[in-house]
């Protein structure tokens, strides 16, 4: 199912302006910002309406006051439980939105995801190892074995695709494959734990927001302000990738190294993810490709306007299943998971007609 890439009339891919930062050279172009900045204004509005909705909805001039200390009115309903929520939904959807820009670039393929190719599935084994074989008690303290977990899965990932003439189609068959092992590890762990334990566990394997907090958003807020400017930078790397191993070792592109940290980049932000609100599925597939629609380089790694994409419908998924069912509560991950399913779908009979 490999994804051809879109050229110009001369051959090329479409190429972007060069913004300089000071010292930092990163790819822009004006439809891209302008993208990027409606998607992000969306996903805030999305938050506000969240907030406003509830069972004792806040303005946004109520939220503003509060954040600002001028009223301690709404602390309970912003601070300690509205707006954590909102900040994990928008950090781990933009995220998910940046590493399944890298691995779709990278694989040249539009099933290139975290949750696709195995990386969720090793970091929630990592974690659940953590919770319920080691006794770890505290998130913070799992955040190493939910990495390594990750960590391992793509290293696994890497050795076995070495060597392959397309080395992105068999990503993506390995990574399936090494997924669902790694999410029987996952269920095995949770039949030879309590019932409590396994309560616990399967709530959080299932992908919620319900109990965010504070350390939550900071620990997605520091993952982000480290991974997502290495992802940017790699960004350019992979647009070149696009074009052909050959072509892009020709033009001086260090395949290996690119490679290795690309899938090192994505597993950071997947394990930030999962640690932050447990495996959510779809977010990082279908973030990339609508994206791509909107700024218009529909095969080149749209890593921003990805992650605002990301942030955007994890909030909307959140608002849906919070709201859309009267007092039941739905975790965000079931959400995402029917309506990621619908598009998955949809995206498969699509590359099957386009191949008929």
């Amino acid at each position: 199912m490999s994804a051809t890439t879109g050229l110009d009339r001369a051959g090329r891919l479409p190429e972007p302006s060069l913004l300089r930062l000071g010292r930092w050279r990163v790819l822009a172009s004006g439809r891209g910002a302008l993208v990027t900045v409606a998607l992000l204004v969306c996903a805030v509005g999305i938050v506000f309406a969240t907030l406003g909705s509830g069972p004792l909805p806040v303005s946004p001039a109520e939220v503003v006051d509060t954040v600002l200390r001028r009223t301690d009115e709404f602390d309970f309903v912003v601070l300690d439980i509205g707006l954590p929520r909102a900040c994990v939904a928008l950090l781990v959807g933009a995220g998910l939105g940046a590493a399944g820009a890298l691995l779709q670039a990278l694989t040249r393929n539009p099933l290139g995801s975290p949750d696709v190719v195995g990386f969720d599935s090793g970091a929630a084994a990592g974690a659940l190892v953590a919770f319920l074989v080691i006794g770890v008690g505290e998130r913070q303290q799992a955040a190493g074995f939910a990495l390594l977990g990750g960590g391992i899965a793509a290293l696994l990932v890497l050795l076995l695709s070495s060597g392959a003439r397309d080395a992105g189609y068999r990503i993506i068959l390995i990574g399936i494959g090494l997924g669902a092992l790694l999410d029987s590890v996952s269920a095995y762990l949770l039949t030879r734990s309590t019932v409590r334990e396994s309560m616990n566990a399967t709530r959080w394997l299932v992908g919620s927001l319900n109990s965010s907090d504070w350390y939550d958003v900071a620990v997605a807020g520091l993952g982000l302000l480290v991974l997502l400017p290495a992802a940017g930078a790699l960004g350019r790397q992979l647009r070149l990738v696009l074009l052909g191993p050959e072509v892009a070792s020709a033009l001086g592109v260090r395949l290996p190294l690119v490679t290795g940290g690309t899938l090192a980049v994505s597993v950071g932000l997947s394990a930030v993810a999962v640690l932050a609100a447990g495996p959510i599925s779809f977010v990082a597939l279908a973030a990339p490709q609508l994206a791509g629609r909107l700024v218009g380089l529909r095969r080149a790694p749209s890593v921003l306007a990805s992650a605002a994409m990301g942030a955007a419908l994890l909030t909307a998924s959140d608002l849906i299943g919070s709201r859309a069912f009267g007092d039941t509560d739905l975790p965000v991950g079931v959400v995402t998971g029917g309506i990621g399913g619908v598009y998955l779908a949809w995206l498969l009979s699509r590359e099957w007609r386009r191949r008929m």
